[in-house]
């Protein structure tokens, strides 16, 4: 003998819930959607250009670190929220002609004594490390001499420091020149890298 109860679950049909189909998106839909992504993506390439400058190497003045025609990115933003440091490579508009940009490494920092002295650089008396230079600076590109800089000046050198032109000559470049620091090597691809100070001594 069934039970009433046992005869309504046997007389339960499972009924899977009705789906919804979604809408379809009529033709100004799609236009307003594909509109949009243009926007997104305008707004993004704007946003990379404002915040980013692409920098073509130029000449040995940086080798061993960075060679000629290797591309650079170099960001805008990184020295809005602190102040370049000493081993950071930066990329700067050239003092005595401004629409010139060059590319060196931070040496000596606002307020700082350099001083080269037998070919070596001193920073307020301290001799510096120096592992990233490609060879020992000869007499004739490295002359003793001292160089007291100003509040907002730095003082610049390149890696290569026999085929560099530099601070030695034009003195310490002032914060407003500076437009960046090298943050990315993305050319040729084999050499693809994040810089950070590359080969600089970390305290």
């Amino acid at each position: 003998m069934v039970s009433d109860t046992q005869s309504i679950q046997l007389n339960t049909v499972a009924v899977s819930p009705k789906r919804i189909p979604r809408p379809r998106l009529g033709r100004w839909g799609a236009i307003r959607e594909l509109f949009d992504l243009i926007v997104l993506v305008g707004a993004i390439y704007a946003l990379v250009n404002l915040s980013t400058v692409r920098f073509v190497v130029r000449g040995s003045s940086m080798e061993p670190t960075f060679h000629d025609d290797q591309l650079l990115l170099v960001s805008r933003i990184n020295y809005l929220l602190s102040d370049p440091q000493r081993g950071d490579i930066v990329v700067f508009h050239y003092p005595n002609a401004p629409t010139e940009d060059y590319i060196k490494r931070i040496i000596g920092l606002p307020g700082e004594t350099v001083e080269i002295r037998d070919q070596a650089v001193y920073i307020n008396g301290v001799k510096l490390y120096e592992p990233y230079i490609k060879e020992p600076c000869m007499t004739y590109s490295c002359p003793d001499k001292t160089w007291q800089l100003g509040d907002d000046e730095y003082f610049v050198m390149g890696d290569n420091r026999n085929r560099s032109s530099d601070s030695r000559s034009f003195n310490g470049v002032k914060r407003q020149f500076i437009v960046g620091e090298v943050v990315i090597r993305y050319w040729p691809p084999s050499d693809w890298g994040i810089v950070d100070s590359i080969n600089f001594p970390k305290p």
